[in-house]
């Protein structure tokens, strides 16, 4: 990736939240790319209006991907293929923080994740593992969406998937680089501990505003102990029935000052808020969910919202090197628009099914190199964003 990384490319810097990307609607080339995420995303609902509902999303007579069915797989990457956690990484140690004179419910999550890192065997571990490499394959099934007027509600869209794969490096602290490939398009994202970047074909290379995240990936089973850090300031809600499983809920929210720092525009993020579910029985993680609101303010002057919510389901914990991975899981994820005034709501739902094929700990020779932004994000801040 270093290599493909330092090429000279020519497009704008945008942020990088899981809301605000979607497909190119007038399927330009590439280098022609004038829309901001959100112009994307907003002409993307509005192409979902005028689509008949007997529209053929298969391939076209010459054997092209049809444009719809593009639009679709471009959001779905935009939305499911490389989003960030909602809170920033916490460098004090989950097991250094202190529980004395802290309200029962966060003493309680404390001890709840405490139990997490020891059912995951990272207590016991003596030497944490410097880097870490995995491949896995995903199926993603595009888009159903409603589209509701107040008295009528229309529905869109079939249900069809297409298959990938990805490849993800990790280096500690901070740093990650992943390839992530679906039907013909690519997305490449990373981290090098202080930038973290993406690249689609679609809508080129941008940089993240706000503060060090880490990839949402990573917190579905592969990181226990990234994990652990990010429920550090949780609040025990209680306890829930998921699926057999009676698990305690955990819940913490994004601080207003971080939120703020990934404003873009017209685009204000409300709210970020990541909730756990912790296996009563084996103390492990086996449901994650974040839902994420933003506001939008038109050039009429009226607000639309769009929240999206990510759930995940996550299972098949297996023995890497002493530590419980998870193998495989299931993210379902809705996105949610509605304004303040008008009736109409529109709700796009999409799911990924993923599985691990292989992790391996301490891989010899990886290297910070291997953690290079691309060098665009350099130059491209040099400049007004798009």
């Amino acid at each position: 990736m270093g290599s493909r990384g330092r090429r000279k490319q020519r497009w704008c810097t945008q942020t990088l939240t899981p809301l605000m990307e979607g497909p190119d609607p007038e399927m330009q080339e590439e280098g022609n790319k004038k829309e901001s995420s959100w112009d994307v995303i907003r002409e993307w609902f509005r192409t979902q209006k005028g689509i008949s509902a007997t529209y053929n999303f298969s391939t076209t007579s010459n054997g092209n991907i049809n444009p719809a069915k593009r639009q679709d797989l471009r959001l779905l990457l935009g939305v499911l293929g490389c989003p960030l956690a909602p809170i920033p990484l916490v460098n004090q140690p989950i097991h250094h923080i202190r529980v004395k004179d802290i309200p029962i419910e966060t003493s309680t999550a404390h001890y709840i994740i405490q139990q997490y890192l020891a059912a995951t065997g990272c207590l016991k571990q003596k030497k944490s593992g410097k880097n870490m490499y995995a491949t896995g394959s995903v199926k993603m099934i595009c888009c159903e969406t409603e589209i509701s007027s107040g008295k009528n509600v229309k529905s869109l869209g079939t249900r069809r998937g297409e298959s990938g794969c990805f490849v993800l490096w990790q280096m500690l602290p901070g740093m990650w680089s992943l390839e992530l490939v679906v039907g013909s398009n690519k997305v490449i994202a990373g981290s090098d501990g202080k930038t973290i970047w993406r690249h689609t074909s679609w809508l080129g290379t941008h940089a993240a505003k706000g503060p060090q995240r880490p990839l949402r990936r990573l917190i579905q089973g592969l990181d226990p102990k990234t994990t652990a850090s990010l429920f550090a300031k949780a609040q025990c809600l209680g306890e829930k029935r998921i699926g057999e499983d009676e698990c305690f809920v955990l819940k913490v929210c994004a601080d207003r000052a971080a939120v703020m720092e990934r404003n873009e525009g017209p685009a204000e993020v409300m709210r970020h808020v990541l909730y756990g579910y912790f296996c009563q029985k084996s103390g492990l993680l086996i449901y994650l969910e974040d839902s994420h609101l933003t506001r939008v303010q038109t050039q009429e002057n009226d607000s639309v919202y769009w929240e999206t919510t990510i759930g995940s389901s996550i299972d098949d914990y297996r023995d890497v090197d002493g530590v419980l991975i998870a193998h495989q899981g299931r993210s379902i994820a809705t996105v949610f628009r509605f304004g303040e005034l008008s009736m109409q709501h529109s709700r796009t739902r999409m799911e990924e099914i993923w599985r691990i094929d292989d992790v391996v700990f301490n891989v010899p020779g990886l290297s910070l190199d291997s953690f290079i932004p691309p060098a665009d994000i350099f130059h491209d801040n040099l400049h007004s964003p798009c």
